[in-house]
């Protein structure tokens, strides 16, 4: 399936910078080899997948990075152009001054010029330095200065390092802090999103202030440390793909993109993934829609990670402004 085919959406930076609305995440706990996630964006690439998630967080910015080396020098692809590459700023980065350092370090990591979208990962920063892990699981978190952070985010822009600029995990609230004194906005909003978590009002604050949501575990993703088959396994999702011919993947990748969201999938499966592309030719009934809007909400993924008495998110209210 060529790229071409896979829809794309305008996103609010200047320049007519546009986000292809199906990509591959490459997080993966526990950890694969690195040689399987080169080996997978490079079939990815092959099979027409043109946008790739990776993080300083996942440890695949580099062999995503070997993957893109060698689709070039094997004529898949003909520029670095021709793909949309998002990363992401760890907590331990998620200081003023340690954010165009962070940034650098991803490029040299990917052996990139540039990133398509720059992240902010988290909500939160941690004590500078040290193991990215151990400094969430030792707790050890300090507020975000969002606007200091978010200044610094818009100069890796201003400098070309990257094309656009947006956060991840962000609740209505705390996007509204990045918002209220940004000069450039935030272009996208990577949070959980699947027929189970459909985010309603956070998806409608988004639309209102110009902001695309990016999906992850659309399918509940069940190779990440808070996985689970509650989307696969849903009886609604599963009733509508028998009646349609369709795999529950299918049908609730469909209706991500039918509410104009971008949807990652994280699958290394061949089929899998040529299987996950096939959702631009059909539509969703009115009926089948609505079956979905009813589908009883829970959350997948509540961060308890982040919480701690001691730092600025004490409840799991506190962390996602009560949209939980």
């Amino acid at each position: 399936m060529a790229s071409s085919k896979v829809p794309q959406v305008l996103l609010n930076s200047s320049g007519g910078h546009k986000m292809p609305l199906l990509g591959l995440g490459t997080a993966s706990f526990p950890l694969v080899e690195p040689q399987a996630t080169k080996s997978a964006v490079l079939q990815a690439i092959e099979l027409g997948y043109r946008h790739f998630d990776t993080a300083s967080f996942y440890l695949t910015e580099q062999p995503v990075g070997e993957a893109i080396a060698e689709a070039l020098s094997r004529g898949l692809i003909k520029s670095r152009d021709d793909l949309f590459i998002t990363s992401k700023l760890w907590c331990n980065d998620g200081h003023p001054e340690l954010v165009l350092p962070a940034l650098k370090k991803s490029l040299e990591n990917l052996k990139l010029e540039y990133l398509d979208l720059y992240l902010i990962h988290w909500p939160v920063s941690t004590k500078p330095g040290g193991s990215a892990m151990d400094r969430v699981r030792n707790r050890e978190f300090l507020p975000m200065d969002y606007t200091s952070v978010w200044k610094a985010m818009e100069e890796c822009q201003i400098f070309g390092l990257t094309k656009s600029i947006g956060v991840s995990n962000f609740s209505c609230t705390k996007l509204g802090y990045i918002l209220a004194t940004a000069k450039i906005p935030p272009a996208v909003n990577e949070v959980e999103f699947n027929p189970l978590w459909q985010q309603k009002k956070l998806m409608e604050f988004c639309k209102a202030n110009g902001v695309i949501l990016t999906a992850y575990s659309v399918l509940g993703s069940t190779g990440t440390m808070w996985g689970n088959n509650r989307v696969m396994e849903d009886k609604v999702l599963n009733q509508i793909a028998e009646a349609r011919g369709k795999s529950v993947a299918q049908v609730s990748l469909r209706w991500a993109y039918e509410q104009g969201v971008c949807a990652l999938v994280k699958s290394f499966n061949k089929e899998r993934m040529k299987e996950n592309l096939n959702i631009f030719n059909w539509t969703l009934t009115k009926e089948e829609a609505k079956k979905i809007s009813e589908i009883e909400q829970v959350r997948g993924y509540l961060g308890e990670e982040f919480i701690s008495i001691d730092g600025p998110f004490k409840t799991i209210e506190e962390l996602w402004d009560g949209e939980v």
